[in-house]
């Protein structure tokens, strides 16, 4: 399986031709992850990681292209097309259940964005393991319970968290390898300062981590 990081939380996976794109958002290259993709997981609402415009661009050009994401996103995408064809390609999907994909099974965990401040709403948020291999969190610290991912992807900073929980996560996950994601609003000293602390730490448990950047692929 082929990972390609894009800034920020979006992730394009392929494997056997079939391609997954994950949290395809507004600070990320949302129109190139996209490109010939047959599957899309939304995990929340945010924009940073949903590019309204450019799923709906892509499910208008690709017919093929199935949308999964919480109710409130699928809802709301239905809700501004008039096409029926379209309509029935966006698709709600609930924590704690399983969608068979064409070479890509996903389990779902979670059903919360974490918290940012009592005065700013909760939203749903869903966490995705694909394959048993990768796991996308969202914007949550949600740990698939009774399973260790190979892959971990490491929200690296973010409103609603610190670095100590950051590392938390990672350790509690016990991942062979971990990339991050959730970096577009750190500059590269930030970036530099989370990154070192997690791959020292996440080392001692046995957590490999790496830096990805935009356009970076790795074969899982």
């Amino acid at each position: 399986m082929l990972l390609t990081k894009y800034t920020h939380s979006c992730i394009r996976l392929e494997q056997n031709s079939q391609v997954l794109v994950i949290d395809p958002g507004t600070y990320s290259e949302s129109a190139q992850a996209l490109d010939g993709a047959h599957n899309v997981l939304i995990t929340h609402e945010h924009p940073d990681h949903i590019d309204a415009g450019a799923v709906m661009d892509a499910l208008q050009s690709n017919t093929g292209l199935q949308v999964f994401a919480p109710h409130s996103v699928a809802g709301n995408l239905r809700g501004d097309v008039s096409d029926s064809s379209i309509a029935s390609r966006i698709i709600d999907v609930m924590p704690e259940s399983t969608l068979e994909l064409p070479e890509f099974k996903v389990k779902t965990f979670g059903g919360q964005h974490a918290l940012i401040h009592p005065l700013i709403p909760l939203v749903a948020n869903i966490g995705y393991l694909i394959n048993d291999d990768v796991y996308h969190p969202g914007d949550s610290f949600i740990v698939p319970h009774g399973l260790h991912p190979r892959t971990l992807l490491v929200p690296v900073h973010a409103p609603w968290s610190k670095t100590a929980e950051v590392i938390d996560f990672v350790i509690a996950a016990r991942a062979r390898k971990a990339y991050q994601i959730h970096e577009a609003l750190l500059n590269q000293t930030g970036l530099n300062m989370v990154e070192g602390h997690v791959k020292r730490i996440g080392s001692y448990y046995g957590t490999e981590f790496g830096h990805l950047d935009s356009g970076d692929s790795v074969e899982l």
